[in-house]
C-alpha cells in the first residue's frame, strides 16, 4: 500500500483569496413557482427601462423560476419565525404580539426587545406539553429588501390607511442592472405573493461605474474613486450631472474626475458664466423687469429665445416623464451652451452694455426669463446649483415666491409663444453658421478674417429664402461682406459618394462591397439631391443587382472649386469666397489688435464700463490696420484717445507689437494720477 497527496481544486472566496468549501444543508423554501403564471402576468405590466428586460434578463428568470431558498445559516440577522418542537411540529409566529403571548415574555413587545439572532434564540414556549424552540436559520436579507414597501411603515400592525392609499405599490423605482434578480425580483416576489399586485410600476436599471480606462472598480485593484476627492473638486451636482448627461442610465459608464470636469466645464461653468453675465450687468443699469414690453412686441430675436425655452420644456418635461434622464439633461445642456450663450448672449452683448445710457428692458426681461426657466428645469438634476441660482434671480425680485426653486412649480408650455416657424428659420441660420465655422476651421482661415462672400443653401427653397431675412446676422456670424443664396439644385460643388456603414451593414451584411460599388458608379450630384430632398433612390452595381437607399444612409461629401472653401452636409451647403483684398486683410489685422486689447483689458484687472487710454507700438501692416480702423478700436475697445507710441501703463502683447494701457477716472484723468 503506498498513499499520495493529490491536488484539489478549490474554489476561493476572490475578495480575500480564502478557500471556500461547499457542502449540503437544510434549506426552508417558499413554493413561489405555484405563482409563475401570475408573477409572469404582473411582470408584463411594469415599465421597465431598458424595455427588454422585461422579458430578457428579468422574463427569462421567471420563465426558469425555481423555489425561493429564504434561509441562512449566520449568527445574527432576522430570525425565520419558525419553532420545532421535539416531534417536529412547526409553529409560524406571526407578531411580536403573539410570541409574547405564546412564551409569556412581556418584554418581547417592549421598546429594548431586539428580535434579531441570536437574542431571540432564547425564547421557548410550551403547547401541548411539547417545548417549541426557534429552528436556528435567519432569513435571506433579500426576503427583508423585499418587504421594503410596507416593513417600513410597519404595516399591517400600523400606519394601514398610510400604506393602502397610496404607499404601494411605488410609482419609480432605480437601481443597477444586477438588481434584477436581486432587489427587482424580491420586491416583485413579495409584492406578488402577498398582495397580488406589482411592487412598483416603473423601473431603471442602471448600468455600472466604471474607471477611466473602462475597467470594473475594485477596491482589490486599487481603482476605485474616491466620492469625496469628485465633491471636493466639482461639487455633488456634478457627480449627479455626469451621470445622468454622460449615457442613457442602462449604460456602463467611464467615472473619473477628468470627464466629470469635462461635464463640469461644459455645463456648469456655461451656465454660471451666462447667469454672471446678466447679474454684472443687471447690477449696474437696474432694469425694472415687470416695465418690460410684452413678448409679441420684443425684438424677433427676443421671441425667437422664449419661443426655445417653450420647446425646452416639452423636450425635458416629455423626456421625464419617460424616464429618459439623458435625453432631458442633454436637452438642457444643448439649450444652455448653444442657444443661450453661443448665440443669444453672445449675439445681444451690445444691448446690455450700450454705453449710451438706454437700458434695453426686452433683453433683460427675456434673458432673465430663460435663465429663470433653465433654473426650474435644471433643479431635479443640479438641485444645489438651481437653488443658488433660484435665490438671486427670483427670491432677491419677488420675496414672496416659494421659500426654494424645489417648493415651487413645474413650468408648463406657453402655446401662444412657441412660434414653430421662427424657431424653424432659426435653426437654419443656427445650422449654416454652424457649418461655416466648421469650414473655416478645416480650411485653417482665421474667424476674425473677413471674407468677401458666402453662398449659401438650406434643405427647401423655403428654408433657403428665410436665410435672406436673417443675412446681416448671418454676415456678423461668419465675418463675410456679402450673403449669396443658391438655388436648390445649383452645381457649385463636385460630390463624393460615401456608405454610411452603421446603418448599411445592418440592412445589407455581406453586400456592402456591392453597395460600396453601386455608388462609385452613380451619378453623385444626382444622389446628392435626392439625399437633400430626403428622399430613396436606387443605384446599380456593376454586377447587375440593384439597392434602394434612404437618404440617411449616404454621406456625400463636397468638393469645392478653385478659390471657395465649401461643404455640404445634410443638404445643407456653405462655401465661402476665399480671395481676399487689400482692405479686407488689413480689416482682419485690426480685429485681432482688439481681440489682443480685450486680453489686456481682462489681465490688468480693468472692469467692462471701465474706459481707458491707449498706446500702441505698432510695425508694419498690423500699423497700417490700426491707422485704418482707428475709430472702430476706439469703439471696440472703450477708448477715449489713441496715441501711436511708447507711453506708462499696462502692457499687453498684441499682433505687431505692444499695446499700452491705463484707465481714466469718471473724470476723464487717468486713474490714480
Amino acid at each position: 500500500m503506498e498513499g499520495e497527496e493529490l491536488p484539489a481544486l478549490v474554489p476561493a472566496l476572490l475578495a480575500l483569496r480564502h478557500p471556500l468549501m461547499y457542502y449540503a444543508t437544510e434549506s426552508w423554501y417558499l413554493n413561489n413557482t405555484r405563482l409563475k403564471g401570475r408573477l409572469i402576468e404582473l411582470n408584463g405590466t411594469i415599465d421597465w427601462h431598458p424595455a427588454h428586460i422585461r422579458t430578457g434578463r428579468y422574463g427569462g428568470w421567471l420563465e426558469n423560476l425555481i423555489d425561493w431558498n429564504i434561509s441562512r445559516s449566520r449568527y445574527w440577522g432576522t430570525p425565520l419565525p419558525v419553532w420545532e418542537a421535539e416531534d417536529g411540529e412547526y409553529r409560524v409566529v406571526g407578531s411580536y404580539a403573539e410570541l409574547a403571548e405564546l412564551s409569556g415574555r412581556t418584554e418581547v413587545t417592549g421598546e429594548d426587545f431586539d428580535p434579531h439572532r441570536p437574542y431571540v434564540d432564547d425564547i421557548t414556549f410550551e403547547v401541548d406539553g411539547k417545548t417549541f424552540r426557534r429552528v436556528p436559520y435567519v432569513m435571506d436579507v433579500w426576503y427583508d429588501s423585499g418587504s421594503m414597501p410596507f416593513a417600513q411603515h410597519h404595516y399591517p400592525f400600523e400606519n394601514r390607511e398610510l400604506f393602502e392609499q397610496g404607499g404601494f405599490p411605488a410609482d419609480y423605482i432605480s437601481e443597477a442592472i444586477d438588481q434584477t434578480r436581486g432587489w427587482f425580483n424580491s420586491l416583485h416576489q413579495i409584492g406578488t405573493m402577498v398582495f397580488d399586485s406589482v411592487a412598483y410600476k416603473s423601473v431603471i436599471c442602471a448600468g455600472h461605474f466604471l474607471d477611466e480606462k473602462g475597467q470594473k472598480m475594485s477596491k482589490s485593484k486599487g481603482n476605485i474613486l474616491d466620492p469625496w476627492e469628485v465633491f471636493n473638486t466639482y461639487g455633488a451636482d456634478a457627480a449627479r450631472w455626469y451621470t445622468y448627461v454622460s449615457a442613457p442610465p442602462e449604460l456602463s459608464r467611464r467615472v473619473g474626475l477628468n470627464v466629470i470636469g469635462e461635464a463640469f466645464r461644459s455645463y456648469f461653468m456655461t451656465l454660471w458664466n451666462t447667469y454672471s453675465f446678466f447679474v454684472l450687468y443687471a447690477n449696474l443699469d437696474q432694469p425694472d423687469l415687470r416695465a418690460a414690453p410684452p413678448v409679441e412686441e420684443r425684438p424677433e430675436v427676443d421671441r425667437w429665445l422664449v419661443a426655445k425655452v417653450q420647446a425646452l420644456v416639452g423636450t425635458v418635461t416629455a423626456a421625464l416623464d419617460s424616464y429618459d434622464p439623458t435625453g432631458s439633461s442633454r436637452a438642457l445642456q444643448d439649450f444652455v451652451v448653444e442657444d443661450l450663450s453661443n448665440w443669444y448672449v453672445r449675439r445681444n452683448r451690445r444691448r446690455f452694455w450700450s454705453g449710451d445710457g438706454q437700458v434695453d428692458l426686452s433683453a433683460y426681461a427675456t434673458l432673465h426669463y430663460a435663465l429663470v426657466t433653465v433654473t426650474q428645469l435644471t433643479a431635479p438634476f443640479t438641485p444645489f446649483l438651481a437653488e443658488s441660482l433660484y435665490q438671486n434671480l427670483v427670491r432677491s425680485v419677488t420675496p414672496d415666491a416659494p421659500e426654494s426653486v424645489h417648493l415651487g412649480t413645474w413650468p408648463q408650455v406657453n402655446e401662444a409663444l412657441s412660434a414653430p416657424e421662427l424657431v424653424g428659420e432659426m435653426d437654419a441660420v443656427l445650422r449654416v453658421v454652424s457649418l461655416g465655422r466648421a469650414v473655416r476651421g478645416q480650411t485653417g482661415m482665421r474667424q476674425r478674417q473677413p471674407l468677401p462672400k458666402v453662398m449659401l443653401r438650406a434643405r427647401t427653397s423655403e428654408q433657403t429664402a428665410a436665410l435672406g431675412r436673417f443675412a446681416e446676422q448671418i454676415k456678423e456670424e461668419l465675418n463675410v461682406k456679402e450673403v449669396e443664396l443658391l438655388d436648390q439644385y445649383a452645381e457649385l460643388v463636385s460630390y463624393q459618394l460615401r456608405p454610411n456603414l452603421p446603418l448599411l451593414g445592418k440592412k445589407f451584411g455581406k453586400a456592402v462591397p456591392q453597395v460600396r460599388a453601386a455608388l462609385q458608379e452613380a451619378d453623385a450630384s444626382e444622389v446628392a439631391r435626392f439625399v437633400r430632398d430626403g428622399k430613396f433612390f436606387e443605384v446599380v452595381a456593376p454586377t447587375g443587382e440593384r439597392f434602394e437607399l434612404g437618404p440617411d444612409e449616404v454621406l456625400v461629401d463636397a468638393r469645392s472649386p478653385e478659390g471657395f472653401a465649401a461643404q455640404e452636409e445634410a443638404g445643407y451647403l456653405v462655401a465661402f469666397d476665399t480671395q481676399l483684398t487689400r482692405e479686407l486683410e488689413l480689416e482682419g489685422l485690426a480685429r485681432d489688435l482688439v481681440r489682443g486689447i480685450q486680453d489686456g483689458r481682462k489681465k490688468a484687472g480693468f472692469e467692462v464700463s471701465d474706459r481707458i487710454t491707449l498706446h500702441l507700438d505698432l510695425t508694419g501692416d498690423t500699423r497700417e490696420a490700426a491707422e485704418v480702423w482707428q475709430e472702430y478700436l476706439m469703439s471696440e475697445t472703450l477708448t477715449e484717445a489713441l496715441v501711436f507710441g511708447v507711453a506708462e501703463g499696462f502692457a499687453a502683447e498684441v499682433e505687431g507689437g505692444t499695446a499700452y494701457l491705463e484707465r481714466l477716472d469718471r473724470d476723464g484723468s487717468v486713474a490714480g494720477a
